[in-house]
């Protein structure tokens, strides 16, 4: 059932950029500061958190040559170049094709990439190993799409066609993706119905959104096509007229369900809009102020700050319980995850004498903030999210 807020344009373009998802999550911030929300925040804790961001990313990085927090380097786990193998079986593409099918099979794979759950692995037939979580999901999705499972075209298997999309199926995504009762993956319907959607985006094939690109263009616009485009893919939930809003929920401690109380995040989104700029910037056309986009709310980010010690549940009881994304304590989580990330990163760069421009956030996020929340979790039990989530396979 469709959640209807009473809203002009005006209001619909400002919550799908990402100054309303910073400015929205700073009044959840200044709320917890004054003891009003779920979470209580140590910033003593600041520098040791820092202090150990900084040390993983040196560990990752030692030449602080750091890639861009993306799909990409999910595809290269275990060693494996899969991103050099993809360029040549494309290589025959000309310029703008090849970006097109980078752009299919990345959206594919990132719409496929919610969390996985703690029982699912993948078995990577050709080198024999075992995969999990992000780096399991994306092998996988590498694979299926490069088997053609995306395109009716089987002399042309490396795109995506509109007409597959829409007829894809649990079987399929089961098949693709080992599933069986002894190796279960969360949310399977809701991911198959995000493919399915998916064919009633972009005419044609997904890739077909470069011909709205421009040639220069703010990481915030490029944001702005991926929601516009690829809204309506998501499940219904708070609507202004006819525009899904996506990835934005209504918070009781800002109203009772207004256009204020309303808090977006778009992690999908942006997880996806980061992972275009690679293929974008390899056509030739140029993407910038990538500080304009947040850090992405979801629990590798999230659980590095209650790992870490910088925020704290005040009700521990709290940790046992399962928890649906709409809640307000996933939603107080998630906002401070945005405004936290701001902060550490900010002050890594203090650390490594970066300036903005060297090292933007996104570079953060992969040196950086996402590993070591995953660090923390492996110590914690076994890698889960410190807070259960009730996930159907479209936000987290």
């Amino acid at each position: 059932m469709k959640n209807n807020i009473v809203g002009t344009k005006e209001d619909i373009e400002y919550l799908l950029d990402p100054r309303a998802i910073r400015d929205r999550a700073a009044l959840i911030f200044e709320l917890t500061k004054k003891g009003e929300t779920s979470f209580d925040y140590h910033p003593e804790k600041l520098e040791e958190t820092v202090a150990l961001v900084e040390k993983v990313t040196r560990e990752n990085y030692p030449d602080l040559d750091i890639p861009f927090h993306s799909r990409w380097g999910h595809f290269n786990a275990g060693g494996v170049d899969r991103n050099a193998e993809f360029n040549g079986l494309i290589s025959h593409l000309d310029q703008d094709e090849q970006c097109k099918s980078k752009l299919d099979l990345v959206i594919v794979s990132v719409l496929l990439d919610a969390g996985a759950g703690d029982n699912w692995t993948y078995l990577e037939e050709k080198t024999g190993q075992t995969f999990s979580r992000s780096e399991g999901l994306a092998i996988a999705s590498y694979h299926m799409f490069c088997r053609g499972d995306f395109s009716s075209d089987t002399s042309n298997p490396y795109r995506c066609d509109n007409s597959k999309l829409e007829s894809f199926s649990v079987d399929l995504l089961k098949d693709g993706f080992q599933v069986s009762d002894d190796n279960p993956l969360e949310g399977l319907e809701g991911r198959v119905n995000l493919i399915k959607e998916l064919s009633h985006s972009v005419e044609g094939r997904p890739g077909n959104i470069l011909d709205k690109v421009d040639q220069s263009l703010k990481a915030s616009d490029l944001l702005k096509i991926v929601l516009k485009n690829f809204g309506n893919i998501w499940p219904g939930r708070t609507y202004i007229g006819d525009t899904n809003l996506g990835d934005v929920w209504s918070y009781s401690k800002l109203g009772s369900n207004s256009l204020h109380s309303l808090v977006p995040f778009h992690k999908l989104s942006q997880w996806l809009t980061y992972s275009m700029i690679e293929p974008i910037s390899e056509s030739g056309r140029k993407v910038t102020e990538l500080n304009s986009m947040t850090g992405l709310p979801e629990y590798r980010n999230g659980g590095l700050l209650l790992d870490s010690g910088l925020i704290s549940l005040k009700d521990n009881s709290l940790i046992n319980e399962e928890h649906l994304p709409s809640s307000d304590l996933i939603i107080e989580w998630r906002a401070l995850t945005i405004c936290l990330l701001d902060i550490i990163s900010d002050e890594l760069r203090k650390k490594l004498n970066k300036s903005e421009e060297e090292f933007p956030l996104v570079k953060a996020l992969e040196g950086g903030t996402w590993w070591t929340g995953r660090r923390l979790a492996q110590k914690r039990d076994g890698g889960g999210p410190p807070l259960k989530l009730k996930s159907d396979g479209t936000v987290f």
